[in-house]
């Protein structure tokens, strides 16, 4: 009975300890807001997605201003991978283009610039 409670015990620190070691991980690959906005300001996001990006210059093109860091980033990414298989990712020929130099860390600090913009798509808390 001792056995197993101190087998558990053990299963139960490895399990910690994996956990604060992706905790960790993640603090150390934090997204850079200013990065995000110095790309977005470079990539010229603003011409499709209007001023502050919350003003499209079309319906075609979606409000971008406070949206979730988490979605954008994965719709960034989708557009990424796409390459015109739009069972892979999303398929659309400007936006492929405009992420493509992009690094994954690039999508992140861009995901995060975006969210902290003020905007009308999420209630902030």
């Amino acid at each position: 009975m001792k056995k197993r409670i101190i087998e558990a015990s053990g299963v139960a620190k490895a399990m910690i300890a994996a956990c604060a070691a992706v905790v960790s991980i993640g603090a150390a690959q934090a997204a850079d807001i200013g990065n995000g906005r110095a790309i977005v300001e470079r990539t010229n996001c603003a011409a499709c997605h209007g001023a502050g990006l919350d003003k499209p210059v079309t319906p075609d093109y979606p409000k971008l201003a406070g949206q979730h860091a988490d979605y954008t980033y994965w719709a960034l990414r989708q557009y990424q991978m796409g390459g015109g298989n739009p069972s892979f990712g999303r398929d659309h020929a400007i936006m492929a283009a405009q992420v493509q130099s992009l690094s994954e860390s690039d999508l992140k600090d861009i995901a995060a610039y975006i969210e902290s913009l003020k905007g009308d798509l999420v209630l902030k808390k």
